[in-house]
């Protein structure tokens, strides 16, 4: 089996011992550690039976089967002309196992850097695949084919209760650096320098946020300063490698170039959070809806006037660049961020004829399309990682960024196509922030389980991390809001994770009315929600246990719940100086939710 492994250089002269490190990728049946024994490694008398009785011989016994310990040595010409050599006269077994049980201990503390794969989709809501997420299967589970998610959930761990931001940019860049929206202040989705995309609103002025999103350099006006995960996963050694959609920074900031982040690679990754087209025959340009060309996505030329939808080009050359790591004997992270299933929807000849057969209207039969192509992306790159014999060593995260679009822009009722979840994208209710979320982990996570302890999006920075080895974790300003979730994966409960807070922090205006949409704050402590809504300053309190469709308010039922979450959602959004919107009439600020006292609004 064609593995990933690494060589490691142990010489031994005169009683100095250095390691050196390097990766080499080797032709075995299983994942091993080449150690590599330079210098007068091998002395004269050692030579009496090298097989038993030699460095390299003792170190192989104490390093066991996932260490292969070859000796390139010169013999013991260096020390028999030393006055040093009387030690190694007699074979001498007590000699090698002093010498080597260092060495052992020190290779054997060395972690084995996984490959990781993190497949992130754009609008992706918790009912758009034939993986049940809910208690039963449901009628969206039926429409949708997504065979392959099917099979990374029967050999992995299925979370039901994994959310995200209600939109795109702030979910990235929490993804990127651990910190929670309220923190970050990326709290909605970001185009052009120094522009605000928030919708007007009658009564409300919305604060200064972070417009120009993530950045890793200082200085950069309105953006968060942010050493962005990539970076980490390069330091470590990772080859990294991101295909499809960034969104993390505006045009002509650094954060807009996902290079300039942390990764080694970029394809197709720019400022904008939506294509131009899906379509080759397009060249993924908005020219064909007389749109902006500042949609139109990078870096495809080779894919131009091509019958090719956008989904499978990025697959194409993102397991290219996972081809080349592999080459190049690099382990791997590969950011697999999808443009699909965002708008302007497309008819993807491979799968549009089944739904439309199935009476789907056009546009519901274009989205099952998409979903179906996401998916067969998914099973293309876990093919070609199984080509390279890498899927036993290879970490499987599959997340959307937001819930599913539901306000508008699809076929039937609006707000409906998340049930038996509420609302949708752009919603404080379940269906703009509950996602689906599958992780496989080899060896580690059992098969098939579910999991349904509440996890958020700024998770999966330190989790990533720590799957990856990477033990000292320090963001820029000395905190991280996210809770690694490695645990979980292993199969132990975090009693403390139940009680553990989610914090939403929404104070923009994205345009739609529904359900939940608008500015807002909210909570979820165990199987509680609240939501704060900053125009009217009143709350949603929900039972999620009971009430899963939050269709019953039960603020006035349970004051005390409800008071209580609210001066802990206040206190929070404080204690990070969370951005609120002010009142036109009055110019100030809308207080903190709950008995907390405003200081003053953090523009």
């Amino acid at each position: 089996m064609r593995t990933r492994g690494r060589i490691v250089n142990s010489c031994f002269m005169l009683g100095v011992l250095c390691l050196f490190p390097m990766a080499s990728s080797l032709a075995d049946d299983t994942a091993l550690t080449r150690v590599a024994c330079l210098g007068d490694s091998i002395t004269a008398a050692a030579r009496v039976d090298t097989k038993s009785e030699s460095y390299p011989a003792r170190l192989q016994q104490l390093l066991g089967d996932d260490f292969e310990v070859r000796n390139f040595g010169i013999g013991g010409a260096t020390l028999l002309k030393s006055d040093r050599s009387n030690l190694w006269r007699d074979p001498n077994a007590e000699c090698y196992l002093a010498v080597t049980k260092p060495v052992a201990e020190h290779l054997c503390s060395q972690p084995k850097r996984p490959n990781i794969v993190l497949f992130l989709v754009d609008d992706m809501g918790w009912q758009d695949t034939s993986v049940p997420f809910h208690s039963q299967t449901t009628e969206f589970n039926r429409r949708y084919r997504t065979p392959h998610m099917k099979q990374l959930a029967k050999v992995g761990m299925k979370f039901t209760n994994a959310y995200a931001c209600s939109v795109c940019s702030p979910t990235r860049v929490s993804l990127m650096t651990g910190l929670n929206a309220a923190r970050h202040r990326v709290t909605n989705w970001t185009l052009r320098k120094n522009a605000s995309n928030d919708r007007g609103h009658p009564r409300l002025t919305f604060p200064s946020w972070n417009v120009n999103g993530m950045s890793p350099e200082p200085g950069i006006e309105r953006t968060v300063h942010a050493k962005a995960l990539p970076a980490f996963l390069r330091e470590a050694g990772y080859r990294t490698i991101h295909a499809g959609k960034a969104h993390f920074g505006a045009i002509g900031t650094p954060g807009s170039d996902p290079l300039n982040v942390g990764f080694d690679v970029n394809i197709a990754g720019h400022a904008a959070g939506g294509p131009g087209s899906f379509l080759g025959t397009q060249d993924f340009s908005a020219v064909w809806r007389k749109g902006d060309r500042v949609w139109d996505v990078p870096g495809l030329e080779s894919h131009h006037g091509k019958d090719i939808f956008l989904t499978e080009a990025l697959t194409i050359e993102a397991n290219k660049a996972v081809d080349q790591a592999v080459a190049d004997e690099k382990p791997f992270f590969l950011y697999m961020a999808h443009y699909a299933v965002h708008v302007p929807f497309a008819i993807d000849s491979r799968f549009y004829p089944k739904y439309r057969d199935a009476g789907l209207d056009q546009t519901e039969a274009m989205y099952a399309a998409m979903v179906e192509g996401m998916d067969k992306s998914l099973g293309d790159i876990l093919g070609n990682i199984e080509r390279h014999r890498l899927s036993n060593e290879t970490i499987v995260l599959f997340m959307s960024d937001n819930g599913g679009l539901s306000a508008h822009g699809r076929g039937g009722k609006p707000h409906s196509h998340n049930q038996p979840l509420s609302s949708g994208k752009g919603s404080a209710h379940e269906g703009g922030v509950r996602v689906p979320m599958i992780v496989s982990w080899p060896g580690v996570t059992e098969a098939n389980s579910v999991c349904g302890q509440p996890v958020i999006i700024e998770d999966f920075f330190p989790t990533i991390l720590e799957l990856a080895g990477v033990s000292h974790l320090e963001q820029i300003g000395g905190v991280v809001d996210g809770r690694s979730f490695v645990k979980l994966l292993q199969g132990e409960q975090d009693q403390a994770r139940k009680e553990r807070p989610l914090v939403w922090h929404f104070p923009n205006h994205w345009g739609p009315n529904g359900p939940g949409i608008g500015p807002s704050s909210a909570i979820r402590r165990g199987d509680w929600k609240l939501i704060y809504y900053h125009e009217s300053r009143q709350y949603e309190l929900f039972h999620l246990v009971e009430d899963l469709g939050e269709q019953n308010n039960l603020a006035e039922q349970h004051p005390d719940v409800r008071d209580r979450l609210a001066t802990e959602l206040g206190k929070y959004l404080a204690s990070v100086e969370a951005q609120m919107p002010s009142v036109k009439a009055t110019g100030q600020p809308v207080p903190y939710p709950g008995a907390v006292v405003r200081a003053g609004n953090a523009r």
